[in-house]
């Protein structure tokens, strides 16, 4: 009774974290049609070939390089990691068989697709900070070697039970070791490439440059809204008992509250500066949300869920017009959301998780963005030197769709704006 009891558990939870990895893997449309609709109508085929072929880039280096670099297990020597993944290996089925006190919860197989889709993810955060001036192959390359390499590295730290992980850092579902990271990253390339053309007058001041479809961004961060319950209730790692679907259940309504309260507050924050409601700012907000509900979304009650998110929405409306004004060109806001944000997030698990301390939670997310920052900027700058990041002056005028892809999003439309 106590094996089929275990093997019934064990179904139903790797079902469970398969169903949370389809909609993590879901967001990456949601990154797209944001990203699309936030940049110039000139530069949409482009935005959307970097996002889709992020994705693939980054579940097909992840399988051969990054799960094994963030999740070792027994390595071959201190050299070569244990291959036995990418080989097919999956004995979770017969320890579970076994049972035991060590049979795990689920099958390494919906772990191992669990975390490639987090990868991805972590890697989206750069493709629009960089947006409409930063050519497709070198992105591509970058792209190989952050999740190969620099995402894993440091996601083993911490869960991978790396050292991070050992000295009491918190971080959830990864308001720091997914959203962060991803910022650190974007922030070392926008500082490599430089501002879009037209940004920055010389004498300072900021020139809006209108997105060509708020409808699909709209549509974007509903979309990863939703992909957000799997990325959090996902990182719960299993449902298959009363205490564990509570768990769950209390993470979604947090999640939600979360987000909710954000976009609240950066909308009354944009009406009471602006005198108008910007839909932007609206947008980034629920993410802002999201992103600082991360790092801790099943300790708080809902109460204390609503004021993460609230603070994350005033934080990231705040952060984005700070970026313009040290001239660091966001077009979508990533940095902001992603990245202040997200250190908000990671010191918000303070008020409700009481394994966190103050200098655990700093020092991961100091170590985190050191790492992350520098060895993203060492890389651009690599790249740079061997293919050049940045279009010509005249291509970037023209639009990237044109250049990089050969065709337009909106061809009955003048692309040249």
């Amino acid at each position: 009774m106590e094996s089929n009891f275990l093997q019934l558990s064990y179904a139903l939870d790797t079902f469970y974290f398969l169903v949370s990895a389809v909609f993590v893997m879901w967001m990456a449309a949601g990154f797209a049609m944001l990203e699309a609709g936030l940049v110039r109508s000139k530069n949409t085929v482009e935005i959307l070939s970097k996002n889709a072929l992020l994705y693939s880039v980054a579940c097909t280096t992840y399988l051969f390089v990054g799960y094994n670099v963030m999740y070792p297990g027994d390595p071959i020597s201190s050299f070569l990691p244990n291959l036995s993944f990418l080989l097919g290996a999956d004995n979770t089925v017969e320890a579970v068989i076994a049972g035991g006190d060590d049979a795990p919860y689920y099958s390494a197989m919906s772990d191992f697709i669990f975390q490639a889709v987090f990868a991805a993810a972590t890697m989206s955060i750069v493709s629009g900070a960089v947006a409409e001036r930063m050519k497709l192959w070198p992105f591509l390359v970058f792209a190989v070697v952050m999740t190969a390499v620099i995402y894993p590295m440091e996601g083993y730290w911490k869960w991978g039970g790396g050292w991070l992980d050992q000295l009491g850092f918190q971080d959830f579902a990864g308001s720091v070791v997914v959203h962060m990271a991803g910022a650190a990253a974007a922030l070392a390339a926008v500082i490599m490439v430089g501002p879009r053309l037209g940004r920055y007058g010389p004498n300072g001041q900021v020139r809006a440059i209108p997105g060509a479809n708020l409808p699909m961004a709209t549509l974007g961060m509903f979309i990863l809204w939703m992909g957000w319950f799997g990325f959090n209730g996902g990182s719960e790692l299993k449902v298959a008992n009363v205490d564990e679907a509570n768990a769950v259940a209390k993470i979604f309504v947090n999640t939600n509250a979360a987000a909710a309260a954000g976009m609240i507050v950066a909308a009354l924050l944009s009406k009471f500066k602006f005198g108008k409601t910007d839909l932007t700012m609206v947008i980034n907000g629920a993410l802002a949300g999201l992103v600082a509900i991360t790092a801790e979304p099943l300790a708080p009650s809902p109460g204390l869920a609503v004021f993460v998110g609230a603070v994350g929405g005033a934080i990231v409306f705040f952060s984005v017009m700070f970026m313009d004004k040290i001239k660091i060109d966001d077009p979508v806001g990533a940095i902001s959301v992603h990245g202040t944000v997200g250190i908000w997030g990671i010191f918000a698990v303070l008020f409700s998780n009481g394994d966190a301390t103050f200098m655990g939670q700093l020092i991961g997310t100091a170590a985190t963005f050191a790492w992350m920052f520098i060895a993203s900027l060492i890389v651009l700058f690599i790249i740079d030197k061997a293919m050049g990041l940045r279009p010509s002056k005249e291509e970037e005028m023209e639009g990237m769709d044109y250049n990089e892809c050969g065709m337009e999003a909106y061809p009955e439309f003048d692309h040249k704006q």
